[in-house]
């Protein structure tokens, strides 16, 4: 019987939502599915979904990636100086020869968009596995919010700078954010559809105008070739020598990290792509060979991009024009397009950068939504609401709110900590491909992905030492984060747990042997200490089990002349929270045994004994010992390794899924 179905229509979300009115029920619409699929562009989709082709997906995540160019030129100005476009040269030297062949492996490795953290979860066993999890969705939570609270920031500045913006939005930098932010959070909880065409439309757009805005000033430097001279000797003067300057640049262009922003959303919008008519959900081959040539694609377009533009903006614009309060500080292409282009032109390119700005954040919100109810709720670390999509609209919002008045609205402030958290979901991505050839035995994919790691290390590490701001902030959400998942988990620690509970021919024949003389006996059995479920009985088990079964009979007054069923659990992993329960049935040295394993001892008893319960259609009573030892070290021991006070335990899971206690399995303990 699969738990998932029995239990919502009576105790579940679902129903809870039912009780609570119509506007808790609007609140929690989508809670009853399980497969996290959300209205936002990287959702996972039904079976009968086609998908769309490449170039079109490839627009949806463009929306994250190629509106970085809204903000990244003035960026890297701030950064490199007269030097951005050397220091642009290395950051696209690492964006092709390091993220693109690593997220080209992400691809590979989880073609059904969990990307880097499904590949890292597995390489880490029991709680250190969740932990790491937990703190890489801290720095994936900083990208993404950084994301929108940045992207919505440079939108506002784009407003406010337009010369036929109302005069009462002077100095309103901030509210125009929120409003931006408000916005966002109000198509979300409208429902967010059809997001593909509307990111084509935008990116299509959007790199149109950035062409024309770049190929007049091309023509503008070519024109007067005395600025290219200029810049030269500026340069020059600057510094010693040509290898000085690539010194400089090798030391400056961590700052410039934003530009590779996107590649993780790349990989997250991985099923959105159609791929072949015999792709197989195990060997979807042509979603992964359309996603990379997505990925390079995406990555060869925005390098073009980058380099034009760092090399149009500072020969064309006076180096104070970066600074905050200057012109282009933050629109440094927005203020090339009214220069050179007009007014007009200038405010179509206004129009359009604020709008790809805005959807970047939708595209980063989306992420999130996908993000949080694929790792959390599965964990036990999040309450069931959080798989659905209105309240953690409402949760982002508000953090993105505080985000933005902690900030002032400032996109110079805030790039630091969205660097920090690309260049931890990169470094992160780099070393799971290193693990992952490693453990294919490919020793040159290991060397290759080894120094992407080093080198992305050192960039993460001077981004860290140079602006603090962005590990903070990630600290700050990794603490969050800790905080609520494990007091969620503790708050859900009485919860049934099992998803489903089968029984193989040989627990149904005993089980039915037993039935046929009453209501079943059941005796809950601790195994010998380091056995595991596959291992055959010990020599002296003959003897346990009959002290056990007499103990048991003395003690709590099992009917003398009925049988008895003895139950062993075993935990594998109990840092997990829900599984499938297999229960197998052996009978050996007179003992009829039902052995199951599960992450922890008394939730999985329960739900053996309302599957008996169901299956039998009689009450069953579980009999056990009381277990030596302080309470407190019990609970700690049941929360961490899934065992300690396994009677207290079962008989209160038992209370909490089965209100009627007619209907309750009984528990006795002697």
């Amino acid at each position: 019987m699969d738990r998932r179905e029995t239990a919502s229509p009576t105790n579940g979300p679902a129903a809870s939502a039912q009780r609570g009115g119509r506007g808790r029920g609007w609140l929690l619409d989508g809670l009853s599915e399980q497969s996290a699929r959300h209205p936002g562009p990287h959702a996972t989709l039904p079976a009968e979904h086609k998908g769309h082709k490449w170039w079109r997906v490839m627009c949806l995540t463009g929306v994250d990636y190629f509106s970085t160019l809204g903000y990244q030129p003035g960026i890297a100005a701030l950064a490199a100086g007269l030097l951005s476009p050397l220091a642009t040269v290395v950051l696209i030297a690492l964006t092709l020869l390091g993220a693109l062949p690593v997220y080209r492996r992400v691809a590979k490795e989880s073609p059904h968009g969990e990307g880097s953290i499904h590949m890292l979860e597995r390489l880490l066993p029991w709680w250190s596995g969740k932990i790491f999890v937990l703190v890489l969705l801290g720095f994936a939570a900083t990208d993404f919010m950084i994301t929108i609270t940045l992207s919505a920031a440079d939108g506002a500045a784009h407003v406010a700078e337009n010369p036929f913006a109302p005069s009462w939005l002077d100095g309103e930098h901030t509210l125009i954010t929120l409003v931006l932010i408000a916005a966002l959070g109000a198509v979300f909880l409208k429902g967010f559809k059809e997001a593909i065409g509307v990111a084509v439309v935008l990116v299509a757009t959007y790199l149109t105008l950035n062409v024309v805005v770049l190929a007049t000033a091309a023509v503008e430097i070519l024109t007067e070739p005395v600025q290219i001279t200029d810049w030269t000797h500026a340069m020059t003067a600057a510094h010693s020598s040509p290898l000085a300057m690539i010194g400089v640049a090798l030391l400056v262009f961590p700052k410039l990290a934003l530009g590779m922003s996107g590649f993780e959303t790349g990989v997250a919008v991985m099923p959105q792509v159609k791929g072949d008519a015999t792709d197989t959900h195990r060997h979807p081959d042509g979603r992964i060979r359309d996603t990379r040539k997505l990925l390079t694609t995406a990555a060869v377009i925005m390098s073009c991009f980058l380099l034009l533009s760092s090399l149009a903006t500072t020969i064309l614009i006076p180096q104070q024009e970066f600074e905050s309060g200057g012109k282009a500080n933050g629109r440094a292409l927005a203020f090339l397009a009214h220069q050179h282009l007009g007014e007009a032109f200038g405010t179509v390119y206004d129009v359009s950068t604020i709008s790809i700005l805005w959807f970047a954040g939708a595209s980063a919100l989306a992420g999130l939504l996908n993000l949080v109810p694929r790792y959390l709720p599965r964990y036990g670390m999040a309450p069931e609401w959080t798989r659905a999509v209105r309240p953690l609209v409402l949760v982002f919002m508000a953090i993105a709110v505080f985000i933005t008045l902690w900030f002032n609205a400032s996109v110079d402030d805030q790039s630091g900590a969205y660097a920090t958290g690309v260049l931890v979901l990169m470094l992160s991505a780099a070393f799971a491909c290193t693990a992952a050839a490693r453990h294919a035995g490919q020793r040159k994919a290991v060397y290759g992905f080894g120094a992407i790691t080093a080198v992305l290390a050192y960039t993460l590490v001077d981004n860290v030492v140079e602006r603090p701001d962005g590990i903070r902030i990630a600290a700050l959400f990794i603490l969050a984060i800790m905080l609520f998942s494990f007091a969620s988990r503790i708050h859900r620690a009485f919860e049934l747990r099992a998803l489903d509970v089968t029984f193989d021919a040989t627990a149904q024949r005993l089980i039915d042997a037993a039935a046929s003389q009453g209501p079943l006996q059941i005796i809950a059995h601790e195994p010998r200490a380091g056995s595991k479920l596959d291992d055959p009985p010990a020599k002296r088990a003959a003897v346990e089990y009959r002290a056990k079964e007499h103990s048991q009979r003395d003690e709590t007054h099992i009917p003398y002349g009925r049988p008895v069923l003895f139950l062993e659990v075993y935990v594998q992993d109990s840092s997990e929270f829900r599984t499938d329960l297999v229960v197998h049935g052996d009978e050996s040295h007179g003992a009829r045994r039902l052995r199951v394993a599960g992450p922890v001892v008394g939730n999985t008893i329960a739900a053996v004994l309302l599957e008996l319960r169901d299956r039998t259609e009689e009450i069953p009573h579980a009999y056990f010992n009381w277990t030596e030892g302080h309470p407190v070290s019990h609970l700690l021991r049941f929360l961490v390794f899934g065992d300690g006070e396994v009677a207290p335990v079962t008989r209160e899971v038992l209370r909490r899924v089965e209100r009627d206690p007619e209907r309750r399995p009984r528990i006795h303990v002697g």
